[in-house]
């Protein structure tokens, strides 16, 4: 398909459907023109163009939905930080085990915090966020661990936040910084669960558990 909107202003205006799909879920076409800011016509050609490539899809009620090709983009883009994502997952593991919740490891990109490896809770009911998935920084633990300049003194066992609510109903957090080179944050390790198991104080549960795990994967990027 060929699209008239000039090449780069294209992009800008897909990525802004795909964030909205991101952040919101499932979508009619009328939410993301109201979303957008685009014409019915415009915002209808955008949308077709993604599902064509597998970047949206639709599901059986005619929603639009992030399609399975992000998937993949997201595990190839993981790719580029191997040394990062594969130093964190024998210690995301073991917290993933020890928790019996979902667990990630997140770094900041773009003004937002792009998830790079994600284990999932083995409970039928757990928190799912896919590698690759971009997310707010000023919603969720390891948005305040990325953003709000944690010094090497917050790697001591009290160096957690926690975040109740705040991204999805029914969701609790809490995330500790990884350093490299003990003083620069590379990464936010997370556990998630539905408040029913992390309860509204998931810190206090979880948090040296977390702090255990990311003091593990700062001493194996040494």
């Amino acid at each position: 398909m060929r699209d008239n909107l000039p090449g780069a202003a294209s992009v800008g205006k897909a990525i802004s459907v795909l964030d909205h799909l991101a952040l919101a879920g499932p979508s009619t076409l009328a939410g993301l023109v109201s979303a957008v800011g685009l014409p019915r016509a415009t915002t209808y050609r955008l949308a077709t163009a993604l599902l064509s490539h597998g970047l949206v899809d639709k599901d059986a009620a005619g929603n639009y939905r992030l399609g399975p090709r992000l998937v993949e983009l997201g595990r190839l883009a993981g790719q580029r930080r191997p040394s990062l994502a594969q130093a964190a997952v024998p210690a995301l593991e073991r917290l993933r085990d020890r928790t019996g919740e979902s667990v990630q490891l997140f770094v900041a990109e773009g003004g937002r915090r792009v998830c790079i490896v994600s284990l999932e809770s083995p409970h039928s009911l757990r928190t799912i966020v896919a590698v690759g998935a971009a997310l707010p920084m000023d919603k969720g633990s390891a948005g305040r661990v990325l953003s709000e300049g944690w010094s090497a003194t917050a790697a001591e066992p009290v160096g957690w936040a926690e975040s109740v609510e705040e991204r999805e109903l029914g969701v609790a957090s809490v995330s500790a910084p990884v350093f490299l080179d003990g003083s620069v944050v590379a990464a936010a390790v997370s556990v998630s669960g539905p408040i029913e198991r992390t309860t509204r104080s998931p810190g206090a549960r979880y948090g040296p558990f977390v702090v255990e795990a990311a003091h593990e994967v700062s001493a194996a990027l040494r």
